[in-house]
């Protein structure tokens, strides 16, 4: 519906009435959003995974703040003076207005008008938080049973090579020991084979030598025995 413009005449003066309205403002849309990561996936070799629960934090700050620049809390309005006293005469020949303001522009006196103007401030702190955990148990329960025994056969498997390792190094060791091949004491490789011991070389077992007894003549000591 629109609003006809409103004239009026007044004493030879024209005024036009036009209703206007204005109408404005702002909208401001702030979300938080909220990302579902994948399952954390812990590989233990030879094609091995399992995923396990999975708890996302995430924390947030929001603020917003709004202002108008400069900030007047208030403001003057003027007051015209729209007085008409003089300007025409009555049938008693008494002065009365004639339908214009006598002194048109003359501020009276000025009104102090609020604007109603503000800072709006807003401030949000939080956090959201979303626990994803897999619905099948027994499967996860096997992928964790097949990760433990995967484990053992690595350690085991690493124990074995240790053991071919310790050997090797025994039997060359030795076999250069007894060839008579060593590091130098002060080498910083001697410590290889320092704890290689080998039998009639390095070491000498415990043993009992059995002297047999030896009866001579008298004659071949070129003495008597009495």
């Amino acid at each position: 519906m629109n609003a006809l413009p409103a004239s009026a005449e007044v004493g030879g003066v024209s005024a036009t009435a036009a209703p206007v309205a204005n109408s404005s403002g702002s909208v401001t849309n702030q979300a938080i959003q909220v990302l579902q990561g994948p399952y954390i996936t812990n590989t233990y070799g030879s094609g091995i995974s399992c995923q396990g629960p999975t708890m996302n934090f995430t924390p947030y700050v929001t603020g917003a703040v709004s202002a108008q620049k400069p900030f007047n809390g208030n403001y003057f309005d003027n007051v015209y003076d729209m007085r008409d006293l003089t300007g025409d005469f009555n049938d008693d020949g008494e002065a009365i207005g004639d339908g214009a303001p006598d002194n048109p522009g003359d501020i009276l006196y000025r009104v102090p008008v609020r604007t109603g103007q503000k800072d709006n401030y807003n401030l949000s702190v939080g956090f959201s938080m979303t626990w994803s955990s897999p619905l099948d148990k027994k499967l996860q329960n096997q992928c964790k049973e097949a990760a433990a025994a995967n484990i053992d056969l690595m350690r085991q498997q690493a124990a074995n090579k240790r053991l071919d390792f310790e050997i090797a190094r025994l039997k060359n060791c030795g076999e250069l020991i007894r060839s008579g091949i060593s590091f130098h004491h002060k080498s910083p490789y001697a410590s290889v084979c320092a704890d290689v011991v080998v039998n009639n070389v390095t070491h000498i077992k415990q043993h009992i030598h059995t002297i047999p007894k030896v009866s001579r003549k008298a004659e071949d000591l070129g003495g008597v025995i009495k």
